[in-house]
């Protein structure tokens, strides 16, 4: 059964798709949502239910310090900042060229921000943001003994990527990824949370500096193939 949070709208499991290799990804083991400082003992109640033992936290220092997370007792808490300056701030591709694309691909398909339009290609651009994906993956892989909950703020941007990368891993198609990705505006109960030419930007960026999802995994976020096979073992039927 598909659990529902009253205080995090866009809470949701991330399994139940299928693969492009027929194999179908396992539910009650992983799943992403907006922020989880405002749960009611009933979310509460239903995260202890789903066996929760992880929460990997995407958000900055100070959104995690405004709004920490209210989780239930005994579940490990992790940060996976996908902006975070703590690795030093170095970039893939000269920033110029990154933002000065990001801005004309924005205007050119009439972005409904160019904010975010600019977001998602620095998400791949940005060395921090590898960390905090490589974290997340390899957090996932290694949680043997429970679900694993990851969000951001909104739980589309930083939230929607993650997702985006980990079922391109499990064999996910795109376009189902794309789905996904904009169910966020159906969950959050507006039709401009996401956009998808967001999320094409990211892959564009991807494309651009690794020719494609599998190098960027490996070479760009230093996943290594140990953890994409535990991750294929442990989500996929």
């Amino acid at each position: 059964a598909e659990i529902r949070l009253d205080e995090a709208r866009n809470f949701r499991d991330i399994g139940g798709y299928r693969t492009t290799d027929g194999r179908t990804v396992r539910t009650g083991l992983v799943f992403r949502s907006n922020k989880l400082s405002s749960l009611n003992e009933t979310d509460l109640a239903k995260l202890t239910a789903a066996n929760l033992t992880l929460d990997v936290d995407l958000r900055n220092a100070s959104e995690r310090a405004e709004d920490p997370d209210r989780i239930p007792a005994g579940v490990t808490y992790q940060v996976a900042d996908v902006v975070s300056i703590e690795h030093g701030i170095a970039f893939h591709e000269f920033v110029p060229l990154t933002l000065g694309r990001a801005l004309i691909d924005g205007a050119v398909k009439g972005t409904s921000n160019i904010g975010q339009s600019i977001g998602y290609p620095f998400m791949v651009n940005y060395r921090g943001s590898d960390v905090a994906f490589r974290d997340l993956l390899t957090a996932i892989a290694n949680n043997s003994d429970g679900a694993t909950v990851y969000h951001c703020s909104a739980g589309k941007d930083r939230t929607g990527w993650g997702t985006a990368i980990l079922l391109t891993i499990l064999g996910v198609p795109r376009e189902v990824i794309s789905a996904d990705f904009m169910a966020s505006n159906t969950y959050l109960g507006r039709d401009d949370a996401v956009d998808l030419s967001w999320l094409d930007a990211a892959y564009a960026q991807v494309d651009r500096l690794y020719g494609g999802m599998d190098t960027y995994v490996r070479e760009g976020l230093g996943v290594d193939q140990g953890t994409v096979d535990s991750l294929r073992a442990k989500l996929l039927l």
